[in-house]
């Protein structure tokens, strides 16, 4: 009888060890890592890596979660990143009446200006501004009347043919009205002091954002200036200014490309 004990017993810790030693193998089995790669595009268009800029975070995506987890919760709590063009915007303006225009003027504002040649053809004067807001929004776009004979209209470029001018604004109406939405404002564009100039404006220097005078955009062209198709090209991941400029388009692309580098555009004046 004794023995017969003493046998169930050895076969009972033989069994043992076995499961022991498959879950010290099981602890022991090695962890495999995976390392994104964030390795940089050797050459042409550089969206690919800034384009995680408009990724959803995890924190963003955990807020989600919650939020349908909680259905009485507002579905507009929901936080997006930069820039403000997508859902936000959508939501925002769903309601509106079909025939009502945003025409909502913002803190930030973008200018671009059309000019055509007078004089000996080298000097210009203005014949289009357009202003958008920070949304990307157009909330000023007119022609302007010309002041002196035009000697160049500069088509293939500006755009702009006789037709357009017939039936412009005075110049003074125009001026006023631009000076009207920029005060107070921050101004954002493309080499603004030519803009300015054409409009016989002045503005104060802490309001420019200029996207030609940036120092990270200007590295893009290796410390000069870089123009604002090259900056759209490489920093957006499209092409603009293809034939003819749209002002329009061109006051879009520089106010996107600044609410794109918004937090670390200020953060650096703050020192």
């Amino acid at each position: 009888m004794f023995l017969i004990i003493f046998v169930y017993f050895v076969v009972w810790m033989l069994i043992r060890m076995d499961d022991v030693s498959e879950v010290d193998k099981k602890k022991n089995k090695p962890t495999r890592w995976v390392t994104a790669n964030t390795d940089r595009k050797a050459s042409g268009c550089n969206w690919e890596t800034y384009k995680s800029l408009f990724s959803k975070t995890k924190t963003e995506e955990s807020t989600e979660e919650k939020n349908v987890s909680h259905p009485k919760r507002s579905k507009f709590k929901k936080v997006y990143t930069t820039p403000l063009y997508t859902e936000v915007r959508e939501k925002t303006t769903k309601h509106n009446t079909k025939n009502q225009e945003n025409k909502i003027l913002t803190k930030q504002v973008a200018m671009d200006c059309e000019m055509v040649g007078i004089g000996d053809g080298t000097e210009s004067m203005v014949a289009r501004v357009s202003i958008v807001n920070k949304n990307g929004d157009c909330i000023y776009d007119k022609y302007v009347k010309p002041r002196e004979k035009i000697i160049d209209y500069r088509t293939a470029i500006s755009g702009i043919r006789p037709e357009h001018l017939k039936d412009g604004e005075n110049f003074n109406i125009v001026q006023k009205e631009v000076a009207d939405i920029l005060q107070g404002r921050i101004l954002v564009g493309h080499a603004l002091k030519h803009d300015l100039k054409v409009l016989y404006l002045s503005h104060p220097r802490r309001y420019w954002r200029d996207t030609s005078k940036y120092k990270p955009f200007r590295q893009i062209s290796k410390g000069n200036t870089p123009s604002l198709k090259k900056l759209v090209h490489e920093l957006l991941g499209r092409e603009i200014q293809v034939g003819e400029h749209n002002p329009v388009e061109d006051a879009r692309a520089a106010m996107q490309l600044y609410m794109l580098y918004k937090n670390k555009w200020e953060s650096e004046r703050k020192h």
